[in-house]
């Protein structure tokens, strides 16, 4: 086996002596997924206490034999550890360390049990049999000829991904990613790595662009090639839309470009980007339009003509009014709230009007407004009609509210437009639109540019489109803004219901949120011991640490006390993932709370990130073949440490998760507010403290608030509640759908 260095040549301490030791890895006590850095216990010939050894690894299990080579130092709080330069793997010598090796999960297929008896059964010999003679596995007890097939395919599999492994370790890249490096290219893997390293960025889920410099820097690509300042102009734009703009402008880019480009070396030039940036504009890698101050405006082409697109069919859709014998709809409006004894006020009146005739038209309004109603109502009015009706929303929780509200089938977008993992496209488009005369989405406030587009391009031709939403909520975690485009531009009909209803009045949760959208301190009731307020306010000291012993105490007493499970009733919402009340850390703490280690319940650790059964987790990315989406929550039913599965329990679904994919899922006892658009909770706890300072915002404090269905906690100084609800989202989003639908339908703008 290679050696393989694990430091660059700067890094080594070369004044101090090396030494080689030996001997077999105990266990992990860390590993971080992006530097693949371990902190792991070594079992030493004739030593009688663990050896603790610290360094990064390709690939480093329970049970390996290591050779390594580096040099001792003192830590001053965990004492004398081994700080390993490079290190190979050998075959263990010994049965326990073969055993061991074996059964560490190395092999899918292979567990603790199976391995036992397979070294019980060989010897010392195991190893050599599981290379050259595999088939004599059927001598075990308990192995039949399938298991073979999968232990040999393992075993194969693991050989390739190690030399994968060592070789892209050398160059900075974690053990997951090179599994998954190797599941994507196969057998093409470092071949497409040393040609082409930029290509990883662009296939592989978590590798980004500045891991693919990193490798191609350490390849000898050149700081200042076209090969490196393509990618990087496309990087900066996939960051933009992550941060939900659809283009920049060309100056912005260029400045980005650069500030990502430059080296100690190299420093790239203004003119050298805008070339390249010319250059790929005429092959149509990207596109430049003139903005309406005429500065040169930088799409991916992907999301230009998917926004004009967009722009074009909903100005062809509001160009076909719907006929409609308004006399007759005003009548059985009259009818339909008689015979119910209910009553519309004037706006829901109007919208319900409106829906009658509007081709596409949008209903917004805050919480406790009637947007339900109102949406209960024109879904009445077009089953009178004998209309066929969609019910579709963006999330599976959002989906399953509006199915209650309406006693009609709702589905994910995803579901109603039928994706297919096969194509990575939906089923119902132009050329198949959906069979349906109306279609009603709500939540639409999280819907982005891909999606909506995809939505609208899918609705037949004389068939109406409902959009309901609260304008006032996060945008949208893709890129655009699309709700807020639609309204800003005049051109689709929109009703804003702002009337708050008397029973809504009672709910100091609706209240609550209607001050925050006003710019007004919202008036939260202090804790309790007897909380008679469905909105209370626990100040949780000035300092980050108080508010997570706050939110501990709360989940150990309060919510409890009060008839709630912590385990299934409560969501912790934070502004950001980093800080003591951030995500990260939360999910520990709270992991450790509510769902904490037992010897009936299995636990792995992959990246650092310890997942037990019984966890909460949530989904990060779209996972098109699992039909799994960004913000899906779900329940770790179980782990099965032999086939290196996870299975996770998503709704009334069951999703199978392999070890590799694992970067995908992470815990969810406590998410981002962002992660959060499209559901709701029984209880909501809301840390808000100075140390989010940068991503405290009004409409961040709105949406977090508004999650909860039954109790809202908001923890934290009154300095940063009054800094949230005075800061407004002051960046704008870079899109141009507003100016395109308020543009002639005629008249597209041209690309330069």
């Amino acid at each position: 086996m290679s050696t393989s260095p694990i430091f660059s040549p700067q890094q080594l301490n070369t004044s101090v002596p090396h030494e080689t030791i030996t001997g077999v890895v105990e266990r992990l006590t860390f590993y971080s997924i992006e530097s693949g850095y371990t902190v792991a216990r070594l079992v030493r010939p004739r030593a009688t206490e663990l050896t603790t050894i610290v360094g990064s690894f390709a690939n480093i299990q329970p049970g390996q034999t290591l050779q390594l080579t580096g040099f001792w130092r003192d830590h001053p709080q965990f004492g004398p550890q081994f700080q390993v330069v490079n290190y190979r793997e050998t075959k263990p010598a010994t049965l326990t360390g073969i055993e061991k090796y074996l059964g560490s999960g190395l092999i899918k297929g292979v567990g603790p049990v199976t391995a036992k008896r397979i070294v019980a059964h060989f010897g010392l010999e195991t190893l050599e049999i599981i290379e050259n003679q595999i088939e004599r596995l059927i001598e075990v007890q308990g192995i039949a000829k399938k298991r073979i097939k999968l232990i040999q395919t393992a075993w194969q599999t693991q050989k390739a991904i190690k030399e994968v492994m060592v070789f892209l370790q050398s160059h900075g890249v974690s053990t997951t990613y090179a599994v998954k490096i190797y599941k994507q290219y196969k057998d093409e893997a470092l071949a497409t790595v040393t040609s082409n390293p930029y290509q990883l960025a662009t296939d592989i889920y978590g590798i980004g662009f500045l891991t693919a410099d990193k490798i191609a820097f350490n390849l000898g690509v050149a700081p200042n090639s076209e090969f490196r300042y393509r990618a990087g102009l496309i990087h900066v734009l996939g960051e933009a839309a992550a941060d939900g703009h659809c283009y920049l402008p060309q100056p912005e880019l260029i400045e980005q470009v650069i500030k990502l480009l430059t080296t100690e070396s190299h420093e790239p030039k203004e003119n050298a980007i805008a070339d390249i940036i010319k250059d790929m504009a005429l092959k149509d890698d990207l596109i430049r339009e003139k903005g309406e101050d005429q500065t040169l405006l930088c799409y991916k082409p992907t999301y230009f003509h998917t926004e004009q697109n967009l722009a074009q069919l909903i100005q062809s859709k509001l160009s076909q009014p719907v006929a409609q014998d308004m006399p007759r709809v005003r009548d059985w409006i009259e009818r339909f709230t008689l015979s119910r004894k209910i009553q519309l006020s004037p706006q829901q009146r109007e919208a319900v009007e409106m829906a009658a005739y509007s081709r596409v038209m949008i209903l917004t309004g805050g919480p406790g407004c009637g947007k339900t109603f109102t949406t209960h109502t024109i879904v009445s009015l077009w089953q009178a009609m004998g209309k066929s009706i969609a019910l579709a929303a963006p999330t599976g929780r959002a989906a399953q509210r509006l199915g209650e509200m309406t006693q009609l089938e709702a589905k994910t977008i995803h579901r109603t437009l039928e994706f297919d993992p096969k194509t990575m496209g939906f089923k119902c488009d132009r050329d198949n639109p959906l069979p349906h005369t109306a279609i009603i989405v709500d939540e639409a406030s999280m819907l982005d540019l891909f999606l909506a587009y995809s939505l609208v391009k899918a609705v037949a031709e004389g068939a109406q489109l409902l959009l309901v939403g609260d304008i006032d909520q996060l945008p949208s975690v893709g890129p655009g803004q699309i709700l807020a485009d639609l309204i800003n531009s005049g051109r689709v009909p929109v009703v804003r219901l702002t009337q708050v209803f008397r029973q809504a009045q009672q709910s100091a949760i609706i209240t609550a949120a209607h001050q925050i959208n006003r710019g007004q301190y919202p008036t939260i009731e202090p804790i309790s011991d007897n909380p008679v307020c469905d909105c209370i306010w626990h100040g949780g000291g000035f300092e980050p640490e108080h508010g997570v012993q706050a939110i501990c105490e709360l989940i150990t007493d309060l919510i409890p006390r009060l008839g709630f499970n912590p385990a299934t009733d409560v969501q912790v919402l934070c502004p950001m993932t980093r800080g003591l009340v951030g995500t990260r850390n939360l999910n520990i703490v709270l992991q450790q709370l509510i769902n904490p280690p037992s010897p009936d319940k299995v636990e792995i650790t992959r990246g650092g990130n310890l997942l037990r059964e019984g966890d909460r987790i949530i989904q990060l990315t779209n996972d098109y073949n699992r039909e799994v989406f960004n913000g899906d929550l779900g329940i770790i039913q179980s782990i099965d440490t032999v086939e290196q599965e996870v299975v996770v329990q998503l709704g009334e679904r069951t999703v199978v998760y392999d070890y590799a994919d694992l970067n995908e899922i992470a815990l969810a006892w406590s998410v981002t507010v962002h992660k959060s658009q499209g559901s709701e909770y029984p209880v909501v706890i809301l840390p808000i403290f100075m140390q989010h300072y940068m991503m405290l915002s009004r409409n961040l404090f709105y949406t977090g608030l508004t999650r909860a269905k039954k109790l809202a906690i908001v923890v934290g100084a009154k300095k940063a509640i009054s800094l949230a609800v005075r800061s407004t989202d002051d960046q704008e989003r870079y899109t141009r759908l507003r100016s395109r639908l308020i543009q002639s339908p005629g008249r597209p703008p041209v690309a330069v």
